[in-house]
């Protein structure tokens, strides 16, 4: 895992100590400034992946550092700090650039979830992504594969880059939509600007809107102060659109103008902003069938479509498998240190005839578990036991379907079992028979319940709402046991 290092620049040199020592803590290397003077300083001789830094300040204010940090380094990431009666001057900051700004006094945990995201943010726009055939001597990360279907991506990458065209990334999950949304931006005429991606299936739908758009203070239960939204902190870049499909109708419909009129209004707010920014999405849904279900709008559908990426799923191209294979090796060797040289061909064999439901991203996964636990240099089949299906005990038995015709003989048994009542009611008054009659169903129903659980009692008795005991004692008055 990458010491990720971070400055903290404040003129208060307690305020300093103690956010040194938390975030020492929590593992980064930290260094600290005084003033905006040596925060520059700083930033030109130990290039930390994030700066946290006061606005007020005397001398060169914060706002003003953050100019000059903006201006040689746009995809700078800085968090501004700031009192709580100065949060318009944060909000300032905000369209100069800054990723987010926190009030005085914080919580350590605010601090540190804040910290998480913005160094996220800054890798996804600063960590190279390379488009390769062959996985040696690789530095960032790479979208791997020589198949024909990767060829075509490469070529359509090549393309649509350097345009300013909306692109749709269609795919299953784990295909890699986001590597290629990545890819797209760092060869673009806009590679120098921020980079941000949002996944829309992963904000709540009543925050989506505002963390896109920002809101007006007081737009909502909450808002307590005017927010600047990810469009506007992307302007002159590029937003990536995770799962768009998982949108709402209302901010569809704002994407919408964006796309037509390159303006948007924050929620709550009658003020109209423009913003320009290139609009890159993926989705893992048929839209058109959202369409149909009233669930997506077809003008924004045939907005985004001008280029449309189809990520092919692995099972699609497993003549991929071994090099990402071979490269997932060199990259956990490296992150773990450890000396995997090989694969053997069993395993594979294997690898290469699996299926994977969750494409590269199941197959990174499976090879860094195998590698973390390997115990020898070459990595066998039992290394990947989790695809094997083992531990079986883990893994709880299929319940076979019913044979053909089983569940018509089950019916049959209630109707003929019914047929008396229904054809004469007054049949109840007649205790002893009533009672035969139920026991009667009573035994088809129990047998009917374990036959479609495949005799598990735990499961039969959840589906009849009863505890394990009661059903065990209704199967032996019946004599099912």
């Amino acid at each position: 895992m990458k010491n990720f290092k971070l400055l903290v620049v404040d003129d208060t040199p307690v305020l300093l100590e103690m956010v040194k020592d938390f975030l020492e803590e929590e593992g980064y290397a930290v260094k600290t400034a005084i003033s905006g003077q040596e925060a520059l300083q700083a930033i030109e001789e130990d290039k930390p992946d994030a700066v946290i830094m006061d606005i007020k300040m005397p001398g060169m204010s914060g706002l003003d550092a953050l100019s000059e940090i903006k201006k040689k380094d746009p995809q700078a990431t800085v968090i501004m700090m700031t009192a709580y009666g100065t949060t318009q001057t944060a909000i300032e900051a905000m369209k100069r650039g800054a990723y987010d700004y926190i009030t005085k006094p914080f919580k350590n945990e605010e601090v540190k979830a804040l910290i998480k995201k913005a160094l996220e943010a800054g890798r996804l726009m600063k960590e190279k992504v390379f488009l390769r055939t062959d996985p040696d001597n690789l530095d960032g990360v790479c979208i791997i594969g020589k198949s024909s279907p990767m060829l075509d991506i490469y070529k359509t990458i090549g393309k649509v880059a350097e345009s300013n065209a909306t692109v749709s990334i269609r795919g299953e999950s784990g295909t890699g939509k986001e590597l290629v949304a990545r890819a797209i931006f760092q060869n673009s005429l806009r590679r120098d600007k921020p980079f941000l991606a949002v996944n829309c299936a992963a904000i709540p739908e009543s925050l989506l809107e505002s963390e896109l758009f920002g809101h007006a203070r007081g737009s909502f239960t909450g808002a307590i102060n005017k927010r600047v939204g990810k469009f506007q902190q992307c302007e002159g870049g590029t937003i990536f659109l995770d799962e768009i499909g998982d949108m709402s109708l209302s901010t569809q419909a704002k994407i919408l103008r964006v796309l037509q009129e390159h303006t948007f209004q924050p929620v709550g707010s009658e003020e109209t902003s423009e913003v320009d920014v290139r609009v890159i999405t993926s989705t893992n849904k048929d839209l058109w069938r959202a369409i149909e279900a009233g669930q997506f709008r077809e003008d924004l559908y045939y907005r985004l479509k001008v280029v449309t990426l189809y990520m092919p799923p692995l099972r699609q191209r497993k003549e991929d498998i071994p090099l990402l294979v071979d490269y997932f090796l060199q990259k956990f060797n490296r992150e773990f240190n450890k000396s995997i040289k090989n694969i053997h061909p069993d395993a594979m064999s294997f690898l290469s005839g699996y299926d994977w439901p969750g494409n590269v991203r199941e197959l990174e996964n499976a090879i860094q578990t195998a590698v973390v636990m390997a115990k020898k240099e070459i990595l066998f089949l039992e290394d990947f036991p989790v695809l094997l299906g083992k531990p079986k005990e883990s893994v709880p038995a299929p319940v076979p379907a019913l044979g053909e015709g089983a569940a018509d003989n089950y019916a049959d048994k209630f109707k003929e079992l019914l047929a008396p009542i229904i054809k004469e009611p007054s049949i109840f008054l007649d205790s002893g028979l009533y009672k035969k009659m139920a026991g009667s169903l009573e035994k088809t129903l129990l047998e009917t319940v374990l036959n479609l659980n495949n005799k598990n009692q735990v499961q039969s008795a959840k589906v009849m709402g009863i505890s394990r005991n009661t059903l065990r004692a209704l199967m032996k008055e019946h004599g099912l046991e």
